[in-house]
């Protein structure tokens, strides 16, 4: 697979996985394969159900065309999106880069998506078992849009989406949309959050940059324990190029973008410290960034983090990958004597 462009792959299986979770046989043939079946990963986190920690990132998903795929091939639930107001083609083409030495990606995509109306009607459609999962909706500014209408816009597809997703996440840390980053300061981003929690009958979080200081981090983290968010996100891409293994000629030719992967595990799993010393279990954390393996994953839920996501990681090790991590967390905490995930989650800092 990785002999073909990046992006034309990602269309051909996100293609394959929609068809696979609206064909009743392939549907229940997948997930009879790939859904884990450990009852200690199941916990509840916002008031919502998980049947594993383990979600699919926004990004991948982002015109919530294969909902109901996620479940089946071992998720314990996803986000769609990132999904703006108002429908873009996102930035010029090529976009999303592979980094194989680094096991890693950088993408620019500019949130390219079909729109909060047209989003609305993918998550409305039925979602059929065998395993249905919980489904989060990532929403962001759109890029026309001016920064001061950006909280009408954050509403807009919150009023919409709200009503079908499980929980919502207010992006506002993507590199890839002009000024987006500047509204995780708290003057701009405590307005947007309070519109979208005015609108959103389900809980709410907000996804933050890795590339944020430690004094942003806590600011941040004390403004959702002050509105009551359901969350936060910990983290998004970063703009750093520091400690890759790919030649600097390389990735300077491969110009701007978010890079994921393993080089945002240290700095993602510093944020997530910080946030759980701020916050304790005031707030839900979300953990994301260079999640490579059950090792990673062990650490993250040890260090605080209640759910964990991937992105990069499953698009270089696929399904199989995913089934590992989610049987490598099951024994760990069989191994440990825990009686379910709930009782593992900061451990590490008891």
């Amino acid at each position: 697979m990785f002999r073909v462009p990046p992006e034309r792959i990602h269309h051909l299986i996100s293609r394959l996985l929609r068809w696979a979770g609206r064909t009743p046989v392939v549907r229940s043939l997948v997930s009879a394969s790939l859904a884990p079946r450990h009852e200690v990963l199941a916990s509840t986190a916002f008031g919502v159900d998980f049947p594993s920690p383990i979600g699919l990132a926004a990004g991948f998903d982002k015109s919530a065309e294969a909902v109901n795929a996620w479940g089946q091939i071992g998720f314990g639930y996803a986000e769609i999106g990132t999904i703006t107001g108002r429908p873009q083609p996102g930035n010029e083409q090529p976009r999303l880069f592979r980094l194989p030495a680094d096991k890693a990606l950088i993408n620019r995509m500019g949130f390219n998506n079909p729109g909060a109306e047209a989003a609305a009607l993918k998550l409305a459609e039925p979602r059929p078992g065998p395993r249905r999962v919980p489904i989060g909706a990532n929403i962001g500014k759109t890029k026309v849009v001016p920064v001061e209408d950006a909280i009408d816009d954050y509403r807009f597809s919150a009023r919409l989406l709200g009503p079908l997703a499980d929980f919502v996440v207010v992006n506002v840390s993507s590199p890839n949309t002009p000024g987006l980053r500047d509204l995780q300061a708290v003057a701009s981003l405590r307005p947007i959050l309070a519109a979208v929690l005015e609108v959103a009958a389900v809980p709410v979080l907000v996804k933050i940059a890795p590339d944020l200081s430690d004094e942003d981090v806590d600011a941040v983290a004390d403004l959702a324990v002050e509105l009551g968010l359901a969350g936060i996100v910990a983290t998004n891409t970063t703009i750093s190029r520091a400690g890759l293994d790919t030649p600097a000629s390389a990735v300077e030719a491969i110009g701007a973008g978010g890079l994921s992967g393993p080089p945002v595990k240290q700095r993602s799993l510093e944020v997530l410290r910080r946030l759980h010393a701020r916050v304790g279990d005031q707030v839900t954390l979300v953990s994301v960034g260079g999640i490579e393996t059950v090792d990673d994953a062990w650490e993250r839920i040890l260090a605080g983090a209640s759910l964990l996501q991937v992105y990069t990681g499953f698009i270089y090790g696929g399904p199989v990958w995913l089934q590992e991590l989610n049987d490598g967390i099951a024994a760990r905490l069989q191994a440990a004597g825990y009686a379910g995930l709930q009782d593992a989650i900061g451990a590490a800092a008891r």
